[in-house]
């Protein structure tokens, strides 16, 4: 089981001076941490597989979906027909896995992390493995730039936050094509777009001047915004 991307990172050039950025990071003796955030269906995890995939052995990735609510979670508090916003993740537990992960090459301790199943809808925890030769994290979220607790505490712990841009009628398009893809009707996804995805697009992009670094994807070429 993988946790699907919407895109082949093969098929997307990237320029570059982002992989240079990114090669840099990883370049020091202890385990550095980069964030990637953009709205849903933005790119994210794409770009992070290409990253991890053309750093090698010592980059691994985390991404912030794998502290995703259990759906019986979820259902237990009423939060399901949310499922993506804020207060549906586990955003203390995640904070505690990035202090685990930044001091693994100091302890020489392998951390274990939850990823993220499109299949099921659910995160597996200890699916992930972040060895102590690691020396670049590179973990994928919407929420990594939120002023509100614990998200600030989070971006603290990273040595950079890139954020990605995307058309959001591109976006939007790609999200569509992902929820049917998953299981939803036309109408379904267009719906839950509307009622969900959007909103929460609009307050992460919202807080995109928080971060170090901009991207652009315009659906061909991923590149800094200088």
């Amino acid at each position: 089981m993988t946790n699907a991307t919407d895109h082949k990172t093969c098929d997307i050039p990237i320029d570059q001076a982002v992989i240079d950025a990114a090669q840099a990071l990883g370049r020091g003796p202890t385990c550095r941490l980069l964030g990637i955030v953009g709205a849903p269906a933005a790119g994210k995890s794409t770009l992070t597989d290409f990253l991890v995939d053309t750093l090698g052995e010592r980059a691994r990735s985390v991404p912030m979906d794998g502290f995703h609510l259990s759906q019986r979670q979820l259902e237990r508090l009423g939060r399901s027909q949310r499922k993506g916003a804020p207060d549906t993740f586990d955003g203390a537990g995640y904070r505690a896995l990035l202090a685990r992960v930044r001091g693994a090459r100091e302890h020489s301790e392998t951390v274990y992390a939850p990823g993220f199943y499109r299949d099921i809808e659910e995160p597996i925890a200890a699916s992930l493995a972040i060895g102590p030769d690691t020396t670049l994290v590179v973990t994928e979220g919407n929420y990594l730039l939120l002023p509100e607790s614990p998200w600030p505490d989070i971006a603290a712990m990273l040595d950079e936050v890139w954020f990605l841009h995307v058309d959001d009628g591109l976006r939007e398009d790609w999200l569509l094509a992902r929820h049917m893809r998953f299981g939803r009707s036309e109408a379904e996804a267009r719906a839950w777009i509307a009622a969900t995805d959007r909103p929460n697009a609009e307050r992460i992009i919202a807080c995109a001047e928080r971060a170090d670094r901009r991207l652009r994807w315009n659906g061909e070429r991923i590149g800094f915004v200088e």
